[in-house]
């Protein structure tokens, strides 16, 4: 029978050593956090320059090291990934809007941007692990308050890419994204650009709710497919504030679904 299904498709593919291999990414993700607040940023800080200088030292180093936990991820087998189209990304006053499948669809995007702002749950303020290079970094907490929508509005008018995950949280597989409307406001406010992202993650992992350790059978593949660029000011023409921001929500929910729905195919790499 083919070789016994080709061994069980290679024993499941190889799924007892991508199991320890996502433990050693993930004890490696938590060690590094620790090791970035309480040695390599205090380090940084005794460096010369301004606040905006440390901010971009930080960023710089947690954006490289981001990059290397998915290059390792993917060198140790746990998962496979595809980039097309990552040379829109990281200009000035650039809103990225992705949708948020897993866990570590941050990990990717502020992986390939290298002065990225990113504004995260407000959990990793306070976690353990994460709160040192969060809060260094000039993180924006997604608290939902006022403060929140004005501190992003003015990372963009400030010349920063500004990421964003309009769902605010990750949406459980097989359901269509539900977007929030404050990321819509916040372009409309601020973005020279908005710039879409869609992920793509098979099989699913790593979804809200679902532990480290439960990996899927056979290897995971992530594709990231960046958009062309969407112009904000399109959509400020069409009325007040709370209609544009309604108009350009309904537009982006839509690409999205439309874009999810496609089959990609590319084999494209960054």
């Amino acid at each position: 029978m083919a070789l016994a299904t080709q061994a069980v498709n290679q024993a499941q593919d190889h799924y007892y050593w991508r199991l320890l291999a996502t433990a050693i990414s993930f004890g490696l993700f938590g060690i590094g956090g620790l090791c970035l607040r309480v040695l390599v940023f205090p380090l940084l800080a005794c460096l010369p320059g301004d606040r905006a200088r440390h901010r971009q030292r930080v960023r710089h180093i947690i954006s490289w090291l981001f990059w290397r936990f998915i290059r390792f991820m993917s060198v140790t087998g746990v998962l496979t990934y595809e980039v097309r189209g990552a040379d829109k990304l990281g200009r000035a006053g650039q809103m990225i809007l992705a949708n948020h499948p897993s866990l570590i669809d941050v990990v990717f995007l502020i992986g390939l941007v290298r002065q990225a702002n990113c504004v995260v749950k407000q959990s990793l303020f306070h976690n353990f692990f994460t709160r040192g290079p969060v809060r260094s970094a000039q993180y924006i907490s997604n608290d939902g308050s006022m403060d929140m929508l004005d501190s992003a509005v003015n990372a963009l008018h400030d010349s920063q890419t500004l990421i964003i995950f309009p769902e605010g949280t990750r949406t459980p597989p097989g359901q269509a994204p539900a977007f929030h409307r404050g990321a819509a406001a916040i372009a409309l406010r601020g973005a020279k650009i908005i710039t879409p992202v869609t992920i793509k993650v098979s099989p699913a992992t790593l979804t809200k709710a679902e532990p480290w350790y439960r990996i899927p059978l056979r290897r995971v593949h992530f594709s990231l497919h960046i958009g062309d660029d969407i112009d904000p000011q399109a959509f400020a023409a069409l009325g007040p504030a709370p209609q544009a921001s309604r108009k350009l929500n309904d537009y982006l929910h839509q690409y999205f679904i439309k874009e999810l729905a496609t089959d990609e195919r590319s084999t494209a790499r960054p």
